[in-house]
Parts: structure tokens; C-alpha cells; sequence
């Protein structure tokens, strides 16, 4: 029974590292983007490459994170990546210049993707083997709460504060992670010496068997990287400055109402009964995104949206996770979060330059209907691969 046991202390506290590390990584996303417009005076492009630097960056740390995690000590590539992380956080209250912001947003980057490489490789080895999809849903429970907080909080800041302010809480959040990262005791984990020996090349850095699902996830976060990324800006286009918080606070309460049963129907009835309707809500929650002009359509939007997020974003990752070995694991999850990480990043950008051209109605339709190809993906490169 002891074995078993989800709930332990170092599943804890490594999760709280994970929440933390996100809190800063939310409150930016969001404020970011009226701070380079307000403060800087950059235009709307500036707003996505702000957002896409710092994901190229995490995008490139991840594989080489994934690599280290099975050759050198967990511990210490944890806890210096977090305390270059709350450096970069604290020096966010000196930038005056988009230059010096887009430099801090490589290192930030850099390091913001080996500590979220790094946290759910060393949360998997506590959970138990029977319980992985229901222990991965609870540990992206915290990424789901920060989601909710942490745009929450930044808004709110901006709104009755200051930038100085706002970048103080982050650098205090970062702090907090580093402090569970160090509090958290490593488990040990499979023997690592016979997979180091007879994988080379291109194969240390990705896990073959986790692409087609990761190139699923890539689709996903492509839509989802014009949320976190434009929504504050879209609301207020609309006239609806006081809803963008609560959008958030929607979104993330629908993902957690639904993940405590959707990770238990994962391990029980496997993984499509939750990727099909996860998807098709999601896409249905874009496009009336997309149609919204009254808070009530743009907050039912968001708890759409959240539903399907809910249950498409903690399968695909457990999915990664079990097309690999144990001992591979932490590469299966880079692999996974190279490619999500990709997609938000080229989404934000993207998608920035067609609400740029056109309007953030028809960037957000677009990126409902995009979702199509996540589906195709999904069935094409594995519900279809399971049946032959």
C-alpha cells in the first residue's frame, strides 16, 4: 500500500517546484505583451517574437536536458537551472529597451526549459507504475493551476500597480521553486548504464517512439499559444478588460473539475475515450472564441476550451511517456516538449502576424480550425498505428 501511494513528499514538493517555475512563466505571458507595447513602444510582431525567443530557447534546452537527465546527477541540473532561472526573474526590473528584454528572454528561455524537462522526468519515479496517467493528470494539475493564478495575479498587478511590482512577484514565485526544487529528495530511478552505452547519435536527444504523439501536441499548442499569448489584448479590443482575468480563472477551473476522473479513465479505458472529445471541444471552444463580442460568449468560450485541454494535454504527455522505456523517459518527455514547445512558439508568432494583418476574430477561427489537423494526426499516427 506504501508503494502505492501517489500523495508522498517528494511527489509533492517536485510539483511545487513545477507550479512556481510556471506561476513566472504565466504572469509573463500574458503581461509581457502590454508591457512591450505600453513601456517599450514595440508594435504587435514585437509582442510574438518576445514570446517566441524565449520558446526557440527552451525548445533547444530541452533534448540536451533529456540527455543529461540519464547521464549526469539530477539534482544539481535541477537546482542550477532554477537558480539561473530566479536570477533572470530579478533582473526583469532593470530592462528599459526591447534589446536587453529579448537577450533576457534566450537565458530565461534556456533555462525555464531545462528545469520543466527536468521536474517531470524526476515526478514520474514517484509515481507508481499502475497509476501513471492518474499521477501525471494530478502533477499537470499544478501547471493548470498556475495557469489560472498566474495570469490572474499579472493582470491584476498591471491593473493596480506597477511593472515593478509585477516583476518583484516573479522573481519572488522563482524563488519559491527553487526552494521545493532544492526541498525535494530524488528517488532513485532505472539503471541507466546499458541505454547510455548502445543509443548514440540522434537518438540521445530524441525518443523516436514519442514523435507521432508529439507531433500531435505541436498542433495543439500552435492553437494554444494565441490564448496565453493574446488574449489579454483581444479583450481589450472587445471591450472586455475586466473579463481577461477571468478568463483564465474559467479556463483553468474546467481543467480542474475534469482531471481528477480523466486521468483514472485514462489508466481504465484507455487513451482515445478522453483525445477525441478533448479535441473536438477544444476546436468548438476556439471558434467561439473567435465569434465572441459579450462577456458571456467570451467566458463560456473559456470553460469550453478548458474541458478539452483538460483531457488532451496529460494523455498525449502519458502517452509519450509510455511509448518509451523506463529508462528513457526523460527523453520521451523532451522529445514530447520539444515539439509542443515548437508549435507554441511558432503559433504565438504566427498567428501574431495574421491578427496583425487581419483581426484577432479571424486569428482565433483560424486556430480553432487548425485544430482539424491535430485530430488527423492523432488517429493517423496512433489510433490507426495501435490496429495494425
Amino acid at each position: 500500500m506504501v508503494k502505492d501511494r501517489l500523495w508522498r513528499q517528494d511527489f509533492v514538493t517536485i510539483s511545487l517546484c513545477h507550479f512556481f517555475i510556471f506561476m513566472t512563466f504565466y504572469i509573463l505571458a500574458v503581461t509581457l505583451p502590454q508591457f512591450v507595447l505600453e513601456e517599450l513602444h514595440e508594435n504587435k510582431q514585437g509582442i510574438g517574437l518576445v514570446i517566441t525567443l524565449f520558446v526557440i530557447t527552451a525548445v533547444i534546452s530541452r533534448p540536451l536536458t533529456g540527455k543529461w537527465l540519464e547521464e549526469i546527477n539530477r539534482r544539481k541540473l535541477l537546482v542550477i537551472s532554477l537558480i539561473i532561472s530566479t536570477v533572470c526573474s530579478f533582473l526583469y526590473t532593470w530592462i528599459d529597451n526591447n534589446s536587453m528584454l529579448l537577450g533576457l528572454r534566450i537565458i530565461h528561455g534556456f533555462a525555464f526549459g531545462i528545469v520543466t524537462t527536468s521536474t517531470p522526468a524526476i515526478a514520474l519515479d514517484t509515481i507508481p507504475e499502475d497509476r501513471k496517467g492518474e499521477g501525471v493528470g494530478y502533477f499537470s494539475l499544478f501547471m493548470s493551476l498556475a495557469m489560472v493564478i498566474g495570469p490572474f495575479v499579472g493582470l491584476w498587478i498591471t491593473a493596480q500597480a506597477s511593472y515593478g511590482v509585477l516583476f518583484l512577484t516573479v522573481a519572488v514565485f522563482s524563488l519559491l521553486s527553487l526552494l521545493f526544487g532544492m526541498f525535494t529528495s530524488f528517488p532513485k530511478h532505472a539503471d541507466r548504464s546499458t541505454s547510455v552505452a548502445v543509443v548514440k547519435g540522434f537518438r540521445r536527444y530524441i525518443e523516436t517512439p514519442a514523435i507521432p504523439i508529439s507531433i500531435a501536441g505541436f498542433f495543439l499548442a500552435f492553437s494554444y499559444g494565441a490564448l496565453s499569448t493574446f488574449i489579454s489584448v483581444y479583450a481589450k479590443t472587445l471591450g472586455l478588460e475586466r473579463s481577461a482575468s477571468y478568463f483564465f480563472v474559467i479556463l483553468a477551473l474546467m481543467i480542474l473539475i475534469s482531471r481528477p476522473f480523466t486521468g483514472r479513465l485514462f489508466d481504465r479505458k484507455g487513451e482515445h475515450i478522453l483525445a477525441y472529445p478533448g479535441i473536438i471541444l477544444f476546436i468548438i471552444g476556439m471558434i467561439m472564441l473567435s465569434q465572441a463580442y459579450s462577456t458571456p460568449v467570451f467566458l463560456i468560450s473559456a470553460g469550453i476550451i478548458g474541458l478539452g485541454y483538460g483531457a488532451i494535454f496529460p494523455s498525449f504527455m502519458t502517452i509519450a511517456i509510455k511509448s518509451s522505456s523506463g529508462h528513457r523517459r526523460g527523453v520521451a518527455i523532451s522529445t514530447f516538449l520539444v515539439f509542443f514547445d515548437s508549435g507554441y512558439g511558432i503559433g504565438s508568432y504566427l498567428l501574431g502576424i495574421l491578427a496583425a494583418v487581419t483581426s484577432y476574430h479571424t486569428m482565433y477561427l483560424i486556430g480553432g480550425l487548425l485544430m482539424i489537423i491535430t485530430l488527423v494526426v492523432y488517429y493517423l499516427f496512433h489510433h490507426r498505428r495501435q490496429k495494425i
